[in-house]
């Protein structure tokens, strides 16, 4: 069957990459669908999914699978993922397919036999890193709800890269050689050549053993991933690693489900925005940080004040503080979702909040219903990777999906790389008798900033659906993309292209951007500004002028396409890039 399909499929046109336009196209054009993905073969793969008839939902999950081919320092079905789905008839469903603890794990899970805790860098490494994987129960659970067409023709361009080969990138290549020494032999191999030397960018990898694992998935279907041959080669990978061994069970794997998660949704001026609730903190922080401003005139400061990129990073740093504290799985803690979002409560976080100078210190708030909390120091690795999909029906899918750190543990299954997931968690569980929300539990789910937005206007149609990644950048990258275009009425490429202000605690400042360039002018404010470069990648689709307009990130390798092939490539950045 799988075969067939494969056949089938190279006889589809397809899709044509030398239509290229740096915006959209001025002629008029019936509805049509879009994907924008961080790597052209992935959103190629999704439109492929949209002219054979395919929903919005279909298209991101034959985009996912393609990444986990040709991006696999950043996604695959050995992680996770966050899901928010609008339906054209106006039905807004989340999906948390976040990775989840084994249930041997406990509070001292990242401890070393001495009884002290690991830094978080040794404890990246090897099997006690890695959390059931989540992203394909995530996959089945929304082609259940809304997917059309078969589950196994949604794997067809994911196993024609793997099988046929694929180009390598810049991205990959180089983040192999630069954050990838705790890749194991078997992994770094695909990409060395006879004598262990890294490949060059260009260079066509096969993947055989990843092709021949899409294709058992695709024909049995996704629980042979998680029972049987496949669930046994995985616990013996993690729990038969030389670094970090795990005690995962195929039970684990058996037991681990995605499960659908009320959205969180508030008012911005006279948007609603909506993204991902716990056990990601992303919906939940953007959603704070664009409240706390606003009661600010941020258009009228517009985007060259630097009193606009002040306010908003001391709005930042207000809600980092909160969501550090506070955020955890609300399956093992108690989150005060709507005491974080009490209009207000966030009023009075605001009025903390002046234009002329910088909070001396910034500490979590007590929001209505919060219980005793201890912050603890957030430990996220930037990574992870973004798609958006849209179909001419109107159905919005956004997800935000990853293996957590480039390469994730380092592992691999079948060419597939095994997610670090669980050094998401804060590794000490408790300080002076108080709990963290966010420490390790058996079968709990690492808090994430994964940030999957939807965001509707007036009229109640979807404006703007947008997610990045990188890491605890994300929520910032978000919130800055959403103020651009709601505010400044940007589109939503130059949005995503403009130079971030980070600030969880000292501001960063995204070095070779107007962010830098800002710097001076913010220290005089009070701001501590560091000057660095940061690890950004967003994805996002617009509704402008009737159509639907897609955009990427000009730092990554990202474009968008539209089902009549046209392509739509940011011109592209050449920054000082961290890992996204």
């Amino acid at each position: 069957m799988i075969r067939l399909l494969l056949a089938l499929a190279a006889l589809t046109l397809p899709v044509t990459v030398s239509a290229r336009t740096k915006g959209p196209s001025p002629r008029p054009a019936k509805a049509q669908g879009v994907v924008s993905a961080a790597d052209r073969r992935a959103a190629a793969a999704g439109v492929e999914m949209l002219r054979a008839g395919g929903s919005a939902t279909d298209a991101a999950i034959a985009t996912m699978l393609a990444l986990n081919v040709v991006e696999p320092q950043s996604s695959g079905i050995g992680g996770g993922s966050f899901w928010v789905n609008h339906a054209s008839g106006g039905k807004l469903t989340t999906i948390d397919a976040r990775e989840a603890a084994p249930a041997a794990a406990d509070a001292h899970w990242f401890y070393a036999a001495d009884g002290t805790p690991l830094r978080h860098s040794d404890a990246v490494p090897g099997g006690r890193s890695v959390g059931v994987p989540g992203a394909l129960r995530g996959m089945a659970l929304a082609h259940r709800q809304s997917g059309r067409l078969p589950w196994a023709r949604l794997f067809v361009p994911a196993i024609r890269l793997a099988r046929d080969g694929f180009q390598l990138t810049p991205r990959l290549i180089d983040g192999m050689a630069a954050y990838g020494r705790h890749v194991t032999p078997e992994t770094r191999a695909l990409y060395s050549d006879a004598q262990g030397n890294l490949l060059s960018v260009g260079a066509t990898v096969r993947n055989p053993a990843q092709a021949a694992l899409l294709e058992r998935i695709a024909a049995q279907g996704p629980d042979s991933f998680y029972v049987g041959p496949q669930a046994a080669k995985i616990v013996a990978a993690v729990n038969g690693a030389a670094r970090n061994p795990s005690r995962m069970t195929t039970g684990d794997l058996a037991s681990y489900d995605a499960k659908p998660r009320p959205p969180v949704c508030l008012m911005y001026r006279v948007y609603r925005v909506c993204g991902m609730g716990p056990p990601s903190s992303g919906g939940i922080t953007v959603l704070m940080i664009l409240k706390q401003l606003e009661r600010f005139d941020m258009a009228k400061l517009g985007k060259d004040s630097p009193v606009a990129w002040h306010l908003f990073a001391e709005s930042s740093r207000l809600a980092y503080a909160d969501r550090d504290l506070y955020v955890g799985d609300p399956d093992y803690v108690r989150v005060p979702v709507s005491g974080l979002l009490d209009e207000r409560y966030l009023a009075s976080r605001s009025a903390t909040i002046s234009p002329g100078a910088t909070l001396a210190s910034v500490d979590a708030g007590m929001p209505p219903g919060a219980p005793q909390r201890m912050r603890a120091k957030a430990s996220e690795t930037p990574g992870t990777t973004d798609l958006v999909a849209v179909d001419a029906k109107g159905n919005v899918v956004e997800v935000t999906t990853t293996v957590e750190g480039y390469f994730g543990s380092g592992l691999s299954v079948d060419g597939t790389v095994l997610n670090n997931e669980l050094t998401d968690f804060d590794i000490v569980p408790e300080k002076d008798g108080a709990l963290v929300a966010n420490r390790v539990e058996g079968g709990k789910r690492p808090r994430s900033s994964m940030a999957p937005t939807i965001v509707y206007g007036p009229d109640g149609t979807v404006r703007i659906a947008l997610g990045a990644a990188g890491g605890p950048t994300i929520i910032a990258q978000i919130a800055k993309a959403l103020i651009g275009v709601l505010d400044w009425k940007l589109s939503a490429q130059d949005a995503i292209g403009m130079g971030l202000i980070f600030a969880p605690g000292p501001v960063i400042a995204e070095q070779g951007t107007q962010a830098e360039t800002m710097a001076p002018a913010l220290r005089a404010l009070g701001q501590q500004v560091q000057i660095a470069p940061l690890g950004l990648k967003a994805n996002a689709i617009e509704r402008v002028g009737g159509r639907w307009v897609g955009a990427a990130d000009p730092r990554s390798e990202g474009v968008s396409i539209a089902q009549d092939g046209t392509v739509t490539e940011p011109p592209r950045a050449t920054l000082q890039r961290a890992p996204e």
